[in-house]
C-alpha cells in the first residue's frame, strides 16, 4: 500500500496533511519539518530511518503520535480540504507573513485562509495585535475598541482573535470604521467559534480576513486556544492588552509577543 508521501503531490499538499494529523506548536514536527521539507517530513512519519539531531526515543514516541492520525482516507480528506472553498498559504508564497519565520520551529505548517490575503503583505509595524479578557468589563471593551478605532484610522491592521469581550470590541470597533482586520481562529474556519460571534466572523471573512494553523473540522480546544496566542504576537509589530486577569491565557501573548521581537531584534530585516 502506498504511503501518504507517495499520495500527496508537493509542499503545498503535504503541509496540507500535516495540518491534518500534527497538533499546532509541535516542535519535534517543526524541528523535522524546518529541515526536511513537508514531504519527506510524512515519509519519516511512517518510515524507520533514523532523524538527524533526535533521539531514537523522541523520534519513537513522534512516529507513534502522529502515525495513529494516518486513516487510509486522509489523502482524500486532503483533497476535499482544498475544495472546501479556503485558500492555503505556505512559506514559498508571497503572501507568508514574514513573522511567522521568527517562530523557528514553532512555525505554523501552513496557514488556513479565506479572505484578503493582502493584508498578511502589510510592513509588520503596520499590523497591531489587540487581545485580552473574554468575560471583559463594559470599560475594558470601551478602551479596546476606542483603540482599534485609532488604529482603524491610522489606516493600521488590527489582529485579534475573535474571541468574546476584548477581541470582539477591537473587531467590531474596526468594522464599525471601514477598517482593517483580521482574525486568527484556534480552530476549523468552516465551524466558527464562539458561535454568537458567527455573523462577526462571517463579516469579517468577507472584508477582512480569517486565518487558522488548523484545518476545515477542527474544534477549538485550550491546547490550541495557547498555541494560537504565538500567531496572535508573530503577526504584527505590537501587542496591546486592554483588560485581563492574572492567570488569563492571554497574558502567553505577552510572552510570544516579547520573544517574538527578540527573534526580530537578530534578524532586523522585514
Amino acid at each position: 500500500m502506498a504511503t501518504l508521501a507517495e499520495q500527496v503531490q508537493g509542499e503545498r499538499m503535504a503541509r496540507i496533511a500535516l495540518s491534518m494529523i500534527a497538533e499546532p506548536n509541535d516542535s519535534t514536527t517543526g524541528y523535522v519539518l524546518t529541515r526536511h521539507g513537508g514531504v519527506e517530513t510524512l515519509r519519516l512519519i511512517e518510515s524507520d530511518d533514523e532523524v538527524p539531531g533526535l533521539a531514537r526515543a523522541d523520534v519513537l514516541m513522534w512516529r507513534e503520535r502522529l502515525a495513529a492520525r494516518v486513516m487510509p482516507g486522509l489523502p482524500d480528506q486532503v483533497a476535499q480540504a482544498e475544495r472546501h472553498g479556503f485558500g492555503t498559504l505556505i512559506p514559498a508564497d508571497k503572501e507568508w507573513p514574514a513573522g511567522l519565520n521568527d517562530l523557528g520551529e514553532r512555525a505554523p505548517y501552513l496557514l488556513w485562509r479565506r479572505g484578503a490575503a493582502s493584508f498578511l503583505t502589510t510592513a509588520l509595524s503596520d499590523r497591531a495585535t489587540i487581545t485580552g479578557a473574554r468575560a471583559a468589563t463594559s470599560y475594558g471593551e470601551q478602551v479596546a475598541g476606542e483603540l482599534a478605532a485609532g488604529l482603524a484610522d491610522e489606516e493600521r491592521v488590527v489582529v485579534s482573535g475573535g474571541a468574546y469581550g476584548i477581541e470582539g470590541a477591537a473587531h467590531k470597533s474596526v468594522l464599525a470604521a471601514s477598517g482593517q482586520t483580521i482574525a486568527v481562529l484556534a480552530n476549523g474556519l468552516d465551524r466558527p467559534y464562539p458561535a454568537g460571534h458567527s455573523e462577526l466572523l462571517n463579516r469579517i471573512g468577507d472584508v477582512g480576513l480569517l486565518v487558522s494553523e488548523l484545518p476545515p473540522g477542527a474544534a477549538p480546544t485550550r491546547h490550541r486556544f495557547l498555541s494560537r496566542n504565538r500567531l496572535l504576537a508573530a503577526l504584527s509589530g505590537a501587542t496591546v492588552i486592554p483588560e485581563a486577569g492574572p492567570g488569563s491565557g492571554s497574558m502567553t501573548t505577552v510572552i510570544a509577543a516579547r520573544d517574538s521581537a527578540e527573534a526580530s531584534a537578530r534578524c532586523p530585516a522585514r
